[in-house]
């Protein structure tokens, strides 16, 4: 059971670039997309947080996890639409998982933590997959510098949710740290976010990427770690960019090349093989 609550999740975040190039298409700009993504997740993460009674992040905590919202939220949910709308779904999902190799570089610089031999092997796959990826594109996949940009920014504002976590996951309830997080995202998109008129495909986009993928995928995803080794956890909900891909490919004809199928692979590789020689755990969120 614990391994199809994870899988629950991997396919809600999944379809986080579906969702999203479909309002897209639709009429919605990209920063409008992640605006109300945190706008209305971060409703629901209220509601939750008011239902359990959880405890709110106040002082010094308050003003990290403000700052948080701004990268982890404003910045994280921006650039990954951005990524989606400038490269496709599917390529903006791979990049998005050259995370944790951007987490070992963080961690060897702001934690002194020694890269060793796994993390020096997670940074060159990762890089070369990067590569690859980038010479081979693909059928309705646009691999130009921009949307490689929009998608490495993504990863690496992405990566400070590890970091954020190992802060505060064991401090607050989670849905409490989100439910500030996630409208001070919003709040930091309003100034950039020219609103549009939506169609009811539009908000039913909208609607599902917040509920689905961003507030049941979180509840999914931490319902399977209670039962779960992390790194296994971890490992499972690496089958997101696949998913991601496969749906991109089914509803909007995106296709790797051969080339970038194999960086793909490297990218994902690195972080299997790293996750299971982990005993640190990993948290996850998209």
């Amino acid at each position: 059971m614990a391994y199809l609550w994870i899988l629950t999740a991997a396919v809600l975040w999944g379809c986080l670039g579906i969702l999203g190039k479909s309002a897209q298409n639709a009429g919605i700009s990209a920063l409008e997309v992640a605006f109300w993504r945190a706008a209305l997740g971060g409703m629901l993460y209220l509601i939750h947080s008011a239902i359990i009674r959880a405890r709110l992040p106040q002082g010094r905590d308050l003003l990290v996890t403000a700052l948080f919202g701004v990268l982890g939220v404003s910045v994280f949910y921006s650039s990954y639409q951005l990524a989606v709308r400038s490269g496709g779904a599917s390529l903006a999902s791979v990049l998005l998982y050259t995370a944790p190799a951007l987490v070992a570089l963080g961690s060897s610089v702001f934690f002194r933590e020694k890269l060793g031999v796994k993390g020096g092997l997670l940074v060159g796959l990762t890089v070369l997959g990067v590569a690859l990826i980038s010479l081979g594109g693909g059928k309705g996949v646009l691999v130009t510098p921009v949307s490689i940009g929009w998608g490495l920014l993504s990863a690496a504002t992405y990566a400070l949710y590890y970091f954020y976590g190992k802060l505060y996951f064991n401090q607050y309830a989670i849905p409490a740290l989100y439910a500030v997080a996630l409208p001070i995202g919003a709040l930091g998109l309003l100034p950039f976010v020219s609103f549009q008129h939506k169609s009811l495909e539009a908000w039913t986009s909208i609607g599902l990427m917040a509920s689905a993928s961003t507030y049941l995928a979180y509840l999914a995803y931490s319902a399977g770690l209670r039962r779960l080794a992390a790194t296994k956890a971890s490992v499972t909900a690496s089958l997101e960019p696949v998913v991601a891909a496969s749906l991109a490919a089914l509803f909007f004809g995106e296709q790797f090349s051969s080339l970038a199928i194999l960086g793909g692979l490297l990218v994902l590789g690195a972080v299997v093989l790293t996750s299971l020689s982990s005993e640190k755990p990993v948290e996850s969120s998209s």
